[in-house]
């Protein structure tokens, strides 16, 4: 049996923790507080596939008519 992978599906976009240093950067450049950034629970289950854990920064990269591709920040949480 085949496992079933969530970021294959073409309707999930890319998700990926972000690294300390890329946090510090998109911080500084929205004048944000990581807490201030939206939510994704670690339960969620592209969470559960990426091994994400409670206080990391997911990025996920979304395709955009206007912009080509969109970038977007969840702060995982309990």
């Amino acid at each position: 049996m085949t496992k079933f992978s969530l970021l294959n599906h073409e309707s999930v976009p890319k998700h990926e923790i972000i690294s300390e240093g890329e946090l510090k950067s998109v911080l500084s450049n929205y004048f944000v507080e990581k807490e201030q950034l939206p939510k994704i629970k670690v339960h969620d289950p592209v969470c559960k596939e990426i091994g994400a854990v409670v206080g990391d920064v997911i990025k996920i990269t979304r395709k955009s008519q206007t912009a080509g591709e969109a970038e977007y920040y969840r702060f995982v949480i309990e």
